[in-house]
């Protein structure tokens, strides 16, 4: 199934090659709905190294974690990680970002993907495709990736974000609202999926060129930003683009809530295609 306008966006560096770039993993433990979320066990390990492990195995150049708290640092730095303390006063994962790409001098054209702290089972291929995107599409700043989705209750569920594209696969909306909205699919009420494969869920997997990221974090919040609460859209209120590319394969679950944790448990248990978290064995060998 492939909606229109979209391609995987593996291009930009040529056959066989991968554009570089750089994996920042941002992560904080004051989160509200779930604190100290990085740290949560999973299979042994930190939640936050799990997603570091997910970073290993891509084609990155460099991977680091952007944090402001010195608890997840030390977990971090024990795993073998290499850490760079932020501000704390930060808004979003993306300005602790941009405080690293400052910090380090990175030259405007790197390219800098934002793999969040609280997903332990996105697959290396996703990160290596948006960074391929980006690559391959030198008329923006800013990549993503989307998934089509195959069932209603994920179309009207607020907490899925949807996307639109024209037929270059350029974000037109974000929004947690099932569009493209189907008057006569919708009518009354009704919940269905419509025929076509036309609805998409965006995957919170980024790409940026780090001029275009500094630039960014120096806009104010926008409007429809706010009312969303989707930060891709100030991006599209100060009409700059971004390209979304059709991902190869839909990630694993994100833990956002406890419920998500437990949701985790249950995809592993059912041991889902793709699943990604590692137990952690050292003590089993070392016994």
């Amino acid at each position: 199934m492939r909606a229109a306008g979209l391609t995987s966006g593996k291009v930009g560096a040529g056959p066989g090659t991968q554009a570089p770039f750089k994996v920042i993993i941002p992560a904080r433990y004051a989160s509200v709905r779930l604190p100290g979320k990085p740290l949560l066990e999973i299979a042994g390990k930190p939640l936050i190294r799990h997603v570091y492990e997910r970073a290993q195995a891509t084609a990155a150049e460099e991977v680091l974690i952007a944090t402001d708290d010195h608890r997840i640092a030390a977990a971090c730095r024990a795993f073998g990680a290499e850490v760079v303390m932020t501000r704390a006063d930060h808004r979003s994962g993306t300005d602790r970002l941009a405080e690293v790409i400052a910090a380090r001098g990175w030259p405007d054209d790197i390219l800098v993907v934002n793999l969040q702290g609280d997903e332990p089972c996105m697959p290396p291929a996703l990160v290596d495709q948006v960074a391929g995107n980006l690559a391959g599409h030198g008329s923006v700043g800013m990549a993503t990736l989307a998934y089509p989705i195959v069932d209603a209750r994920t179309l009207f569920d607020p907490h899925v974000v949807k996307v639109v594209t024209d037929a270059q696969g350029y974000a037109l909306y974000f929004s947690r609202a099932p569009i493209p909205w189907h008057r006569d699919e919708f009518h009354d009420g009704r919940q269905a999926l419509p025929p076509g494969g036309q609805h998409l869920r965006h995957i919170g997997l980024y790409a940026y060129r780090s001029a275009f990221l500094t630039r960014f974090v120096a806009w104010p919040p926008a409007p429809l930003e706010l009312a969303e609460s989707l930060e891709q859209l100030r991006v599209l209120w100060h009409g700059e683009g971004i390209h979304v590319g059709l991902a190869t394969e839909d990630p694993g679950p994100g833990v956002d809530t406890a419920a998500d944790v437990q949701h985790l448990l249950d995809f592993l248990h059912r041991g889902q295609p793709g699943s990604c978290v590692t137990p952690d064995l050292s003590a089993d060998l070392n016994s």
